[in-house]
């Protein structure tokens, strides 16, 4: 369980803790009786996770049996993270955060545009019914997926069953990021997420008025397999 000061300062300017009878985690993850917190505040408190679990300094909050019990009855994350599919990308260690607090969407190249309602709509759900204030498109460095899409981008071959249809949704990031100076592969993987990003907050009927009222923030980042560090773009 995680009860820095750091943290538990963060939660009571926030107006999230409560009288001290709850832990700073809790506040976030059990059923929310206060208002959610802003994005800024919510994106602030992942980057700070993320920066001490790139420095080895990880706290690893609310991850015990016991900690899933209080959660039964519902929940309320404080973002939704859409990212890929890839086993070496977990965003609730590399934002050292714990059960109840993000709301994962996972497709093999963390792409939105093509990618149905499946992903759009499961965004959607996650700002319409569980009122989170942040989405996060996440790509990774080495991504496969991306790579198929710049090997095969002036192919005319066919990928066997539904991956022809993944990698050729990806296809338009390499194509607007194949003129770019510098790594053909980092170009597109940040192109993908940006491409993301802007397909959200286009997204109508529940997105973008959320994003114009300034209740919601659309953001990408970039995770480095290497460092474990998130840039965001």
């Amino acid at each position: 369980m995680q009860s820095t000061d750091s943290r538990r300062t963060f939660l009571r300017n926030t107006g999230i803790l409560i009288a001290g009878a709850i832990t700073p985690v809790k506040a976030f993850a059990a059923p929310r009786a206060t208002p959610a917190p802003s994005p800024d505040q919510v994106l602030k408190l992942m980057l700070e996770g993320n920066q001490r679990f790139a420095s080895g300094k990880s706290t690893h909050p609310r991850r015990t049996p016991s900690d899933f019990k209080p959660l039964a009855a519902g929940q309320s994350p404080i973002a939704c993270i859409v990212t890929c599919s890839d086993s070496r990308v977990t965003p609730e260690i590399l934002f050292d955060l714990g059960i109840g607090e993000l709301f994962v969407v996972r497709v093999a190249g963390n792409y939105v545009d093509g990618a149905g309602a499946a992903v759009k709509g499961t965004v959607e759900y996650a700002i319409a019914e569980l009122g989170v204030s942040l989405v996060m498109i996440l790509g990774h460095s080495q991504c496969g997926a991306v790579k198929a899409a710049i090997e095969h981008i002036h192919d005319n071959d066919a990928l066997p069953g539904a991956i022809n249809d993944l990698v050729n949704a990806i296809k338009p990031a390499v194509l607007a990021s194949e003129d770019q100076p510098g790594d053909k592969l980092e170009n597109a993987i940040r192109a993908n997420v940006k491409r993301g990003a802007d397909r959200l907050d286009d997204l109508e009927p529940i997105v973008a008025p959320a994003v114009k009222a300034g209740k919601l923030k659309i953001v990408g980042g970039v995770y480095e397999l290497a460092t474990g560090k998130v840039q965001m773009l």
